[in-house]
């Protein structure tokens, strides 16, 4: 039970999705999170109010399933399979956080970031906002989201799944290094 109590290493996680995308594979699937919000609009109607919606959400019911099993193994594993344990961050990125008036008490989930008192503030309302539309916008363009051509697509050995990849990364650098300075 202790080993399913802490953070598994890379390489346990990543043989597990190796695995997993086998099967996909196999079964002639494709693995992608953004995919889920399409098939979610065709089946609330929205292909009556646009063509691009209009498919057989049917086929893709299962990958919905995904949403689901995220959604639950993410509350079972922080509800039942967690000591309480958060790793460490390192000091560096404390200072770091700390240069941006961003605490680190709460280790992952700065209060200033991740409280209902950060809602109330404008500035956070239209940076949620903003970067929904942008990362929602992104994935659409992009043909996918991060998840869908980091392993589903790298997988298939898609030569635009590495160059979106490699935009993504290039995209949360430019984030991380010269616009979230700017915004904190």
């Amino acid at each position: 039970m202790e080993f399913l109590m802490q953070p598994w290493p890379w390489y346990l996680s990543g043989f597990l999705i190796a695995c997993t995308m086998l099967v996909l594979l196999l079964m002639g699937k494709k693995f992608g999170m953004s995919s889920n919000l399409k098939t979610f609009c065709s089946v609330c109607g929205a292909g009556k109010v646009s063509s691009f919606f209009q498919f057989d959400w049917k086929a893709d019911r299962w990958n919905l399933l995904v949403v689901v099993g995220a959604m639950l193994g993410g509350f079972v594993a922080a509800n039942f399979l967690s000591n309480g344990d958060i790793p460490a961050i390192s000091e560096a990125t404390k200072d770091s956080l700390a240069s941006l008036h961003i605490s680190s008490d709460n280790e992952y989930l700065p209060k200033e970031l991740f409280s209902i008192s950060a809602l109330s503030d404008i500035k956070t309302i239209l940076i949620l906002v903003v970067g929904g539309i942008l990362i929602g916008f992104g994935a659409r363009y992009a043909g996918g989201c991060t998840s869908g051509h980091a392993i589903s697509g790298l997988s298939n050995l898609q030569l635009p799944s590495l160059i979106a990849v490699i935009g993504f990364f290039i995209g949360g650098l430019i984030m991380i290094h010269v616009l979230f300075p700017l915004i904190f």
